[in-house]
């Protein structure tokens, strides 16, 4: 089976979504950014600080390239790895994209009490969450085999949405539940 990749903007629901998907699909799930920080034996907030955003993206092209060589899985991408058109061609190659995406009031809301978002430290959130997506949005468009809003949409509600797009493209069978 294809891997079902998930892109989109931090807080839009990628990991929580990414594993229940990874559960109902039985397959392995991976997080890049976790990949990152278990290679580096730092948090992705460290390495931003220690080193910066361009040593990142570096990273996680890496991580990107090792991760869509398999296959059988749910790939939670971090929200930058649609800037990069190397990232996309390597994730189309074995995967079908679906992009999350929410609300820059939806994404204020979730990520308010977080400490862990390098990009949204020490800055006004609500205006660099919209900046960000702004400027984003058009590579999650034109990546994205699919775009679910999840700003009004349970978790169970946005992995059924999936499921059912997945059966509609025919990259899966029925789910036996």
């Amino acid at each position: 089976m294809k891997n079902v990749v998930l892109t989109g903007f931090m807080g839009a629901g990628k990991n929580a979504i990414g594993k229940r998907l990874a559960q109902e699909l039985n397959l392995e799930f991976a997080n890049t950014d976790d990949i990152i920080e278990k290679e580096e034996g730092i948090t992705i907030t460290q390495i931003f600080k220690k080193f910066g955003e361009k040593y990142f993206r570096k990273l996680e092209k890496e991580v990107v390239k090792k991760v869509a060589q398999g296959k059988d899985q749910v790939i939670s991408t971090g929200g930058g790895v649609v800037l990069d058109r190397e990232n996309i061609s390597n994730l189309k190659r074995n995967g079908v994209i679906i992009c999350l995406w929410a609300s820059p009031e939806v994404i204020r809301e979730r990520t308010e009490k977080e400490t862990y978002r390098p990009l949204l430290e020490n800055v006004n959130r609500e205006k660099r969450i919209k900046k960000l997506l702004d400027y984003r949005k058009p590579f999650y468009e034109k990546s994205a085999d699919y775009i679910i809003d999840t700003s009004h949409l349970t978790v169970k509600e946005v992995v059924e949405k999936i499921l059912k797009y997945l059966r509609l493209r025919q990259i899966i069978a029925d789910v036996n539940r």
